[in-house]
């Protein structure tokens, strides 16, 4: 398990951005499995949507990009460099993410080009419903 003070290590992001509370299951560059806890207190919900607060997609969509970065970030080539967000293919919502859900969000890595791109196949469940996948692009760059 990694902690969020661990995911500090490895990730840039910070609040309001770092999206991952905790990882559960970890394979150094091959998959991880993360947690990402929501909660009213989302600054997000002041305006999506008002009483109707719904987790953005594109906010899972970097949940989802921040899970397959901790997979990359630990590859021996990743040390000092950045995992960059750089494409989103084959990507559907199936489910809306609420205050209250708790986001399971697998990353495997698919393929790993150069030693500095790659891909990420990524979904997300809530209580065991898939709620989004895609198939995240990333670089790491100095």
């Amino acid at each position: 398990m990694i902690d969020n003070i661990e995911i500090q290590k490895i990730l840039a992001h910070r609040y309001p951005f770092l999206l991952v509370d905790r990882v559960l299951v970890f394979e150094p560059g091959v998959r991880a499995v993360g947690i990402k806890n929501v909660t009213i207190n989302e600054p997000f919900f002041q305006g999506h949507f008002p009483g109707r607060p719904l987790m953005p997609g594109a906010l899972l969509i970097e949940a989802m990009a921040q899970v397959g970065g901790i997979v990359c970030g630990q590859l021996p080539e990743a040390v000092g460099k950045i995992p960059l967000l750089v494409g989103v293919n084959k990507t559907r919502f199936r489910r809306q993410v609420v205050p209250g859900d708790q986001v399971i969000i697998t990353a495997e890595d698919l393929r790993t080009r150069q030693k500095r791109f790659g891909i990420m196949q990524t979904r997300s469940e809530v209580d065991g419903k898939l709620v989004a996948e895609a198939e995240i692009m990333f670089s790491l760059v100095d």
